[in-house]
Order: C-alpha cells, then structure tokens, then sequence
C-alpha cells in the first residue's frame, strides 16, 4: 500500500456566495453541497509559501509538493486558518483501501481524478466527459463514491481522449479530517 499524503486546501460551498451560484450554473452537479477536491482552482491550497521547518515533512517531488507526510505538523501548519479541509490521500491505489490514512476523526469522501500537470480535477472542473460520465453519478462532493468506478472512468477518460490533457489522471482515494475549519466567514 502506497503511504498516505495530507493536504490542507480552501473549502469551496455556497458560503462562498456568487462564486459558488455561477461554479454550480456551470457544473451541473445535482445536489453538490460543496466541492471536495484536490482541484487547484477550486480548492486553492492553503501553504502556499514553504518555511524552512516545511522541507522536513512535504513531498519533494513534481506537482507535490505541497502534499505532507506528517497530518499532525500539517494541522498545526494551518491551525489559524477558519475555512479549511484537511485531507488524507493515497495516490494511485490498486484498490480501494479501507483504512483511514491516520487514527484521526478522518472519514472517506471519495475518488477524485486529477491532471497533475495542472492540478485540475476531470470530475469537477473540465466542463466534464459526458461519454465518459454523467454528473449524477458524483456525491454531494463532488467525487465519485466507488473505487471500481473511479478506476473505470479513469481507463475510458484516458483511453477514448488520447489527445486531452485534462484525460490523462491520476487517480486520489480521499479522507477528510471532520470538523476542522467548518467555520463560516
């Protein structure tokens, strides 16, 4: 099993107002609640700028580096920020995986699929693959709930759309840390 990674990301639902009536207009999710994501537009990373304590506990490689090791230092890395999700990830599992990545009150939301190059989501950001996938098929989260799914939708995406960039994912199995940041503005 691959080791878990922990980011600290910008939460994206109707308290964000305008934004969130004009995303939802064009999206089309029914019934979305808000977005879960490890979508670089959507859900804006929280660390940004890395202090030198950083290099100790992120993942030094491309497009991850904003991506921990160490959910605790990351927690305490973002503790004054109100409107946060904090989320517990596994890159590329072969299965899904039952496990909560940490003894936390942390709880599975879903499979994102994600162009790393970019950091843009397939499910929620790309105006979606309607031959791939219907909208109603995503949680309230934005994500899809199944792993044979994600992975089904992950080969079809990549293979029937050789020449898209955004085709071409990764595939993120995601917890979410309950009841941090879920503090209004």
């Amino acid at each position: 099993m691959t080791a878990p990674l922990f980011i600290a990301t910008e939460r994206f639902d109707p308290s964000d107002g305008d934004r969130w009536r004009s995303y939802c207009e064009w999206a089309k999710i029914p019934g979305l609640l808000e977005v879960v994501s490890l979508d670089f537009i959507l859900c804006p990373r929280i660390v940004t700028e890395l202090q030198e304590e950083d290099w100790h506990h992120i993942v030094c490689e491309s497009f991850r580096s904003d991506y921990f090791y160490d959910l605790d230092y990351l927690k305490q890395r973002v503790q004054n920020v109100p409107r946060k999700n904090i989320l517990g990830v596994f890159r590329n599992p072969d299965t899904h995986i039952s496990s909560p990545p940490a003894p936390d009150n942390i709880r599975f939301v879903g499979y994102d699929l994600i162009e790393e190059e970019t950091q843009i989501s397939a499910l929620t950001n790309c105006g979606g693959f309607p031959d791939v996938f219907c909208n109603d098929e995503l949680n309230c989260l934005g994500l899809v709930p199944s792993y044979d799914r994600a992975s089904e939708i992950r080969r079809v995406m990549a293979d029937g759309h050789p020449d898209e960039p955004h085709a071409q994912c990764e595939l993120y199995a995601i917890w979410r840390l309950e009841s941090v940041g879920t503090e209004k503005r």
